[in-house]
């Protein structure tokens, strides 16, 4: 499910003010990282990096956008590279204020948002705040572009037929609708996989509207292809 070792940073979801990367692009997870760009008061572009996973070439990657902000961590177990991509552009960590569990494993300085990110011009959203399961998770959005950093994803653990955005299989029952429906976003991007740059609205709403009932087709496909079938 998830590599170690060498990186091998495949780029993904590439638009005008920002851009998104697979550091093991041969792993059933697809852990997606992205970054970013918005407009400062001095006319120059902040760059806001979203659970990052390291790579050769990030650092690089990065410097076409901006310069680093801030690094964001949207959901309790995404901490991933968040520590070391921050202390390399001399940025804090970004965790919701209501987040818990998280800062203490975080080597770098932590601050906390409410329902906006700083002034990065995104507003938070409370996608999941369960203790069964575990899963605290932040979205954020500015009108345009959705980040959804796991409860929903395009890879194929995620996706049932026909979907191209799918419900995450553990909340296939219980899908988080009144967090992420009718926002009618440009784009999508998630925490594992590409997004979705054309008719993204469309895709969350298919996404939601699916959940459940194709759930089982889901849980088969991935069943058979644990088994090998």
């Amino acid at each position: 499910m998830k590599e170690d070792g060498e990186a091998d940073l495949h780029e993904i979801d590439r638009f005008d003010r920002g851009v998104g990367w697979i550091a093991y692009p041969g792993e059933t997870m697809e852990r997606a990282s992205h970054a970013l760009a918005v407009p400062n008061e001095d006319g120059d572009d902040d760059v806001w990096v979203i659970d990052p996973v390291d790579a050769p070439g990030v650092d690089d990657l990065l410097a076409e956008f901006g310069s680093v902000a801030g690094v964001v961590v949207g959901l309790d177990r995404h901490e991933r590279d968040a520590a070391a991509v921050a202390s390399r552009h001399d940025a804090p960590v970004y965790v919701p204020e209501w987040m818990t569990g998280v800062a203490g494993g975080i080597d770098a300085p932590v601050r906390r948002f409410g329902r906006r990110l700083a002034d990065s011009g995104f507003e938070s959203i409370r996608i999941r705040d369960s203790a069964f399961p575990p899963w605290q998770e932040v979205g954020l959005f500015d009108g345009e572009t959705l980040v959804v950093p796991e409860s929903l994803g395009s890879s194929s653990y995620f996706r049932g037929d026909r979907e191209r955005l799918g419900v995450h299989p553990m909340l296939r029952l219980t899908p988080p609708r009144a967090a992420l429906s009718g926002l009618d976003p440009e784009r999508v991007l998630v925490g594992h996989g590409v997004g979705v740059l054309e008719d993204a609205g469309a895709a969350v709403e298919d996404a939601l509207d699916g959940s459940r009932r194709k759930a089982p087709g889901l849980y088969a496909k991935t069943l058979r292809s644990a088994l090998g079938i």
